[in-house]
């Protein structure tokens, strides 16, 4: 037993001083939405209820028709999903770096997954 566990210990720290540090990040926030009990972003389909979780990597006003849009690109280590809040300008907390946890109905536009005014948690950086 100590022999396996030892393995498991040395192919652990082989991989992580032989991968990079994106793959390790995308690893890391994957575990993390798991243990949430989060859907990866690349087993969302389009019609179903999710709850995603992973870090925001942009976040920008986009003006329509008149209308403020408010969009960030949430990267879970799998996918990315685009977050729409539609009539805002700006929502205190969404910032690029920021690990949040949403949850909606799955979209597609445009070929990307889109969740359209989601429920949302900030959560503690970590």
């Amino acid at each position: 037993m100590l022999e396996s566990g030892m393995s498991g210990y040395w192919r652990r720290l082989v991989r992580r001083l032989t991968s990079d540090v994106a793959e390790l990040d995308a690893d890391d926030l994957s575990r993390k939405a798991e243990a949430v009990g989060a859907v990866k972003a690349c087993d969302c389909k389009s019609g179903e209820e999710v709850t995603v979780l992973g870090r925001l990597r942009s976040v920008e006003l986009c003006p329509r028709d008149a209308a403020a849009t408010l969009e960030a690109e949430l990267y879970d280590g799998t996918e990315g999903v685009t977050l729409v809040w539609l009539g805002r300008r700006r929502i205190a907390g969404i910032e690029p770096g920021r690990t949040i946890k949403a949850r909606g109905r799955i979209a597609v536009r445009d070929g990307r997954k889109v969740l359209y005014n989601p429920y949302y948690e900030l959560q503690n950086a970590s």
